[in-house]
């Protein structure tokens, strides 16, 4: 799925398609907008029932080029990552 079948699923939801493809678009990018900012700033993210949004830093390492295999230093590094809520999860078992 992608933005656009997104914005389009959101429409047919009763209770949202009062809204307007624009303010449907509108509230996505908002709303992934935020998400990026807060996470970016340090603050964590948790949508109950979703999962969680936070900021990690990674160590150095050594990596190996798959092409070459000579040994490369990896430097440190702050990455977001998402951890899946349990509700989410337990989709997946059933």
């Amino acid at each position: 799925m992608n933005r656009k079948e997104l914005i389009e699923a959101i429409l047919k939801n009763k209770d949202l398609n009062h809204l307007t493809k624009k303010e449907a678009d509108a509230f996505v990018a908002t709303m992934l907008e935020v998400i990026k900012k807060s996470v970016k700033k340090g603050d964590d993210v948790s949508l109950i029932g979703f999962g969680s949004f936070t900021k990690t830093r990674r160590a150095a390492r050594v990596g190996i080029n798959p092409a070459t295999g000579e040994k490369i230093k990896i430097k440190a590094k702050t990455v977001p990552k998402f951890k899946p809520g349990k509700a989410w999860k337990e989709m997946f078992l059933k």
